[in-house]
């Protein structure tokens, strides 16, 4: 069954719900964050090092790409509210755009949390990345994996690096998931209509647990909201199967 007629429903209604606030509220740091990914050597160059034909299908350059910049404008905000110093903003915003880009570099492989933040801190290492810099980007993607223990971090500037990669990365939960995600995944995969119909409502409750997961004091703003429009998304897909199967 052609997965177009769906995939354009999800599409419909993401249309109607319009962006979360996230993206209105928080443009200055927004664009913050684009200008310095954009135009850092140092980023372009860790870039390099993602494969698109290694990495999984619903988790490739462009999700890791996403999830870098709004991590960056996430702890833009954090950084902010707690009056980090400019020096230190611009350390932490390097090490977590990094984080972002590699933190789904062995998403096809099991415990890839574990593997991603060895394989991070071998390409830190090629870079001449800092101990310190390095530490905060291996540390934070070792910890970005959803009901999942949280290891300790060495220090504030560690944790606000971690809490901002995961909650950007939970943020692709939304929409994302159902926009974006989930089709890559069925055509990568295979799954027909039927089987994802049968366990989406079960899929659906997982996410939902994600709203009272997220770390920063923005990601608990806005991170709800990526989630509800997720699940109003979700919910016409499952109204769109079931009319479609019970055709």
């Amino acid at each position: 069954m052609d997965n177009s007629i769906l995939k354009e429903k999800a599409l419909e209604a993401a249309r109607k719900l319009g962006p979360p606030s996230f993206y209105n509220m928080q443009r200055k740091e927004l664009d913050e964050s684009y200008r310095y990914f954009s135009n850092s050597e140092l980023l372009h160059r860790c870039r390099s090092y993602l494969d698109e034909s290694k990495l999984h299908p619903a988790h490739g350059i462009f999700h890791c790409e996403k999830v870098a910049m709004e991590a960056g404008a996430i702890l833009l905000v954090e950084s902010s509210n707690n009056k980090r110093s400019a020096s230190e903003r611009k350390e932490m915003l390097l090490c977590v755009q990094m984080a972002g880009l590699l933190h789904d570099i062995k998403r096809t492989e099991k415990d890839h949390t574990i593997s991603g933040s060895i394989e991070a801190g071998r390409i830190l290492n090629e870079l001449d990345i800092g101990a310190d810099c390095k530490g905060y980007v291996t540390a934070a993607i070792r910890n970005h994996e959803a009901f999942k223990k949280v290891l300790d971090s060495t220090n504030g500037m560690a944790k606000l690096i971690s809490d901002s990669l995961y909650d950007a990365d939970k943020f692709r939960w939304g929409p994302d998931n159902f926009t974006t995600t989930l089709w890559l995944i069925m055509e990568s995969t295979g799954i027909t209509v039927k089987t994802l119909y049968g366990d989406f409502q079960e899929k659906m409750e997982g996410i939902r647990k994600i709203k009272e997961t997220f770390r920063t004091e923005t990601g608990r703003k806005y991170g709800p909201e990526f989630i509800d429009f997720g699940i109003e998304i979700g919910n016409e897909i499952y109204k769109e199967m079931k009319r479609i199967l019970g055709d």
